[in-house]
């Protein structure tokens, strides 16, 4: 196997991997609390990157240590602030943005919509450009129309009502967007897994401590709910992003991109194979038109680097 092609089928795991997240998320949910799921779930997943850290560190001690001696304290310092900086940045955002897709996911009870609707964030990421003067093509304004149509067949009712679900979720999406852009600002100047398991610690913090004060939590419940939170945690959180960390070092950005996008089909595919649920055919025909949207505002950015390049 070659690299390029190991590299497309660990991302194509891990967004199989997020996609079963969203049901994992849904069936957790029937045990505790949202403050409680996500406390738990992302203290699993500090965890787990923060052992992935270690033993990175293991392999590449001696390096390291050559390395950290020829650096200058001064240095030393900024890099760790901007670090912490970064990984507390991510964290609250990562936190609300959560927090709003836990809670839509508890009204909705649809992992397979829910899916699609937070994957608005691929589309909305490059809209966002807008502020920051980047001219936007017209396959994104494309993009945009059919996300909208998409949008209206999966989620608005037939007296022209927008579900109390699907606005948390679509809130998320927009969440899930200044994530993305906080994290490409902090992204190239520290390293992106450690900053990745500080802000999850960052969340778990701030969500176990909404636990703490608003819900009643017992510990028959939590250990209910231990494959959901495992599974969201440590294979949602800690083993998929770091399959996407070295997975996207041999392939194409715009290959790449693509490849995550399916996580919200393999959410529709594991709420029909595991809840035994699936849409309708007019909610359907919303994730298909929001699909194609999707993948359709990945390719003007990517081509242009693409051409840049060559």
């Amino acid at each position: 196997m070659t690299k390029k092609m190991r590299g497309n089928v660990l991302l194509l795991l891990a967004a199989f991997i997020w996609g079963l997240s969203f049901v994992a998320q849904s069936e957790g949910m029937k045990y505790i609390g949202p403050f409680a799921f996500i406390g738990i779930r992302s203290m699993l997943a500090g965890v787990s990157l923060a052992v992935f850290l270690a033993i990175r560190s293991l392999v590449s001690g001696k390096k390291k240590q050559a390395k950290e001696v020829q650096e200058k304290s001064r240095d030393a310092k900024e890099k760790r602030k901007t670090l912490l900086a970064g990984g507390i940045c991510c964290g609250l955002v990562l936190f609300v943005a959560t927090m709003l897709q836990q809670v839509g996911i508890l009204h909705t009870n649809e992992p397979g919509k829910a899916g699609f609707i937070t994957a608005l964030y691929l589309i909305l990421v490059p809209i966002a450009g807008i502020f920051f003067r980047k001219k936007i093509g017209i396959k994104v304004w494309i993009a945009v129309v059919l996300a909208v149509c998409g949008m209206y067949l999966l989620c608005i009712t037939e007296g022209f009502r927008i579900a109390t679900g699907d606005l948390y979720l679509l809130g998320c999406a927009v969440v899930f967007t200044v994530h993305i852009l906080v994290i490409d600002h902090f992204s190239p100047k520290t390293d992106g897994v450690a900053m990745s398991c500080i802000q999850f610690l960052v969340c778990g913090v701030i969500a176990m401590t909404g636990m703490f004060l608003t819900e009643k939590v017992e510990l028959s419940h939590i250990l209910s709910a231990w494959l959901p939170l495992v599974f969201s945690g440590v294979f949602s959180g800690g083993v998929a992003y770091t399959l996407q960390i070295v997975a996207q070092k041999d392939t194409e950005p715009t290959i790449a991109t693509l490849l995550m996008s399916l996580e919200s089909v393999f959410a529709v595919l594991g709420e029909w194979l595991i809840l035994g649920q699936f849409l309708t055919a007019r909610e359907f025909g919303g994730c298909a038109l929001m699909f194609v949207g999707i993948i359709l505002s990945q390719l003007p950015e990517r081509m242009e680097k693409n051409s840049a390049a060559n």
